[in-house]
C-alpha cells in the first residue's frame, strides 16, 4: 500500500523509453513513420508519449523511425503543450484547433499537408495510424495525397502491445487513481440522503475526488447516478434534478483521472429499507464479480473469463440479465484495449490493469452495476479499490457477512 499523502508521477525517463520500445515495434513491423492522433475523447496516444493532453483542441503526433518526433498542437494549446510536453519539436496546426475554426494571428502555423512534405523521405513505404475510430478524414487524405505509394496501415495494436502490461511507475498512479476514487465514494455516499438530486450527489462525488487530489473525473464519463427504474436503465446517462427516494436503486458509478491514469468504481446503493429482490440481486452481483476475480491470473484467457461469469450466472438464473462480459482492460483510458470477450483470445499478464464490471440491467427494479479496479500480480491478483468489499456486505447482506470470496485484495 502505497502512502495516502504521496504523489506518484511517471518519470521524464519513462517517456524516453516509451519512444524507444515503441520505435523497436515500428521496425520489427516495417512501419517508416506513424501519425498520431488524439482528441477529447481519447487523449491517450500522445499523453503516452509526450505526457500533453489536449484542452478545448485535438492533438497529434509524428513519429518517424528515423529521427526525432514531432508534436503537433492546436493554437490555443501550443503554450500549455511548450509548458508540459516532454517532446520538445512542437508544430502548430490549425487543423487540430477548435472545431469553430477559430482564427489565431500566430506565426509559424502549418498545414498537415507541409508537415508531411517536411518528413517524407526516399524509402518510406509503410506508415502506420493511431486513432482507428477518430483518425479525421481531412488529414487522411493529404498523408494519401503526399506518400501516394505508401501502404497506409493501422499502428493501434503496437501502442496496446505497450500499454497492455504496466510500469511501476504506471501501477503506482493507479494506485493512487484507486485510493483517490475509494475515499471519494466513502464520503459522498455517506453523504447522500432522500430528497437530494442526482446533480447533487454527482456534485459531491466530483468535489471530493478533486480534494483528495484528481486531476479530473475519468476520461469516458462525468459520474453517473442515475436513480429508480427509468433512470437506471440507461446505460449510459447524464445526472438530472430527479430526487432520490428511499427502497430505490442509487447506482453510483464512477472514476477518477490521475496523471493520465484512470480508476474504476461502482456501487450501488439504496436509502432505508432494501427490498429483498434488489438485496439477492446485488449478492448475486457481488459473488459474481469475486468468482471472476478467483480466475485472475497470468495465463488465463479471456474465453476463459467470460465463462466463468457466464455460469456463475446461468447457475443462479442471473444470465439474462447481463449484456456484456464483465472484464476490461484499464489504464490512460478508463474503458481500453484489449477487450475480453468469448471472441477474443486475449491472454491474462502480470501487471496488466483490468476492471470487473457487473453489470445487470432491466431487472423489474431498475439496473445497477458492482465494478472494481484490479492489478494482474504473479500469481493471481490483488483488489485496488476497497468501499465496495467494505460497504456492500455491511450494508446488504444479512448479519454484514461477505460472501467469503476475495480476500486476496486489501484494497488500496
Amino acid at each position: 500500500m502505497s502512502d495516502s499523502n504521496s504523489f506518484p508521477a511517471i518519470p521524464d525517463s519513462e517517456f524516453k523509453t516509451r519512444m524507444g520500445n515503441f520505435k523497436e515495434l515500428m521496425s520489427r513491423n516495417g512501419i517508416d513513420l506513424v501519425v498520431a492522433y488524439s482528441n477529447l475523447l481519447d487523449p491517450s496516444a500522445v499523453r503516452y508519449f509526450a505526457d500533453v493532453s489536449p484542452i478545448n483542441e485535438s492533438a497529434g503526433m509524428i513519429i518517424r523511425l528515423k529521427g526525432e518526433p514531432i508534436l503537433c498542437s492546436g493554437q490555443a494549446c501550443h503554450e500549455w503543450s511548450k509548458a508540459k510536453s516532454k517532446i520538445p519539436d512542437i508544430r502548430i496546426m490549425p487543423e487540430l484547433g477548435e472545431v469553430a475554426e477559430v482564427e489565431y494571428d500566430l506565426p509559424d502555423q502549418l498545414d498537415f499537408s507541409n508537415l508531411f512534405q517536411e518528413v517524407k523521405k526516399p524509402g518510406i513505404r509503410r506508415i502506420g495510424i493511431i486513432g482507428n475510430l477518430i483518425f479525421p478524414f481531412s488529414i487522411y487524405k493529404k498523408l494519401e495525397q503526399v506518400f501516394p505509394s505508401a501502404e497506409i496501415v493501422s499502428a493501434e495494436k503496437l501502442l496496446y502491445e505497450l500499454r497492455g502490461r504496466k510500469s511501476p511507475n504506471e501501477l503506482a498512479c493507479i494506485r493512487k487513481a484507486c485510493q483517490i476514487i475509494s475515499g471519494t465514494f466513502e464520503y459522498a455516499v455517506a453523504m447522500i440522503k432522500p430528497g437530494l438530486t442526482e446533480l447533487d450527489i454527482q456534485a459531491d462525488v466530483e468535489s471530493q475526488m478533486l480534494r483528495l487530489g484528481a486531476e479530473d473525473h475519468c476520461l469516458s464519463f462525468s459520474p453517473m447516478i442515475p436513480s429508480g427504474n427509468r433512470n437506471t436503465n440507461l446505460c449510459m446517462n447524464r445526472n438530472s434534478l430527479r430526487r432520490v427516494g428511499e427502497s430505490e436503486l442509487i447506482d453510483v458509478q464512477a472514476g477518477c483521472l490521475y496523471e493520465g491514469y484512470n480508476a474504476a468504481l461502482a456501487s450501488p446503493i439504496v436509502l432505508g429499507k432494501i427490498p429483498e429482490d434488489i438485496r439477492a440481486a446485488v449478492q448475486i452481483a457481488f459473488d459474481a464479480k469475486d468468482t471472476v476475480a478467483e480466475s485472475l491470473k497470468p495465463g488465463v484467457t479471456s474465453r476463459q473469463l467470460h465463462q466463468t461469469y457466464y455460469d456463475f450466472l446461468s447457475q443462479k438464473g442471473y444470465r439474462k440479465y447481463s449484456p456484456y462480459g464483465s472484464v476490461h482492460s484499464l489504464g490512460m483510458l478508463e474503458c481500453e484495449s484489449p477487450w475480453f470477450s468469448a471472441t477474443r483470445d486475449v491472454e491474462i499478464v502480470e501487471n496488466m490493469v483490468v476492471a470487473i464490471d457487473a453489470y445487470f440491467k432491466d431487472l423489474p427494479f431498475g439496473s445497477f452495476r458492482i465494478e472494481d479496479t484490479y492489478f494482474i500480480t504473479k500469481n493471481g491478483s490483488e483488489r485496488v479499490t476497497r468501499f465496495n468489499h467494505d460497504y456492500i456486505p455491511q450494508r446488504f447482506f444479512a448479519e454484514g457477512l461477505a460472501s467469503g470470496r476475495d480476500r486476496r485484495g486489501e484494497g488500496a
